[in-house]
């Protein structure tokens, strides 16, 4: 009980913080980073598109991290994918049996596309 005259004083609430946005921008940023060892970056990549798009859906009152998480997410997938494509497209050319009809012209095709995979003795 206070006396009168006088007021109780309680300090200001933290601003509430949505977990989603923030897991998602980490995520986001650890895809876009992930990519260079060897695509190891899609899954969390993925996995923040999902969180960002819930936090976004939610109207969470945090949105700007929900949306660097979405942006970077999708633009992570979207290398990455691209990329894969690419070079599962390399390698479909290589495996052409009509194009190269032998185990070494086909060897060639791989070690002439791919030049940063060498073969270990």
């Amino acid at each position: 009980m206070t006396m009168p005259g006088y007021r109780t004083h309680s300090p200001p609430a933290p601003p509430w913080r949505s977990t989603l946005a923030r897991a998602s921008q980490v995520l986001g940023i650890v895809g876009l980073a992930g990519l260079a060892a060897c695509f190891a970056g899609m899954i969390p990549a993925l996995v923040g598109l999902v969180l960002g798009t819930v936090s976004l859906v939610r109207r969470d009152p945090d949105r700007r991290p929900a949306l660097v998480g979405v942006v970077c997410s999708a633009v992570a997938l979207l290398i990455g994918s691209g990329t894969l494509f690419w070079l599962l497209s390399k390698a479909a050319q290589c495996g052409d049996a009509a194009r190269y009809p032998d185990d070494l012209s086909r060897r060639s095709c791989v070690e002439r596309e791919f030049p940063f995979a060498q073969a270990t003795p």
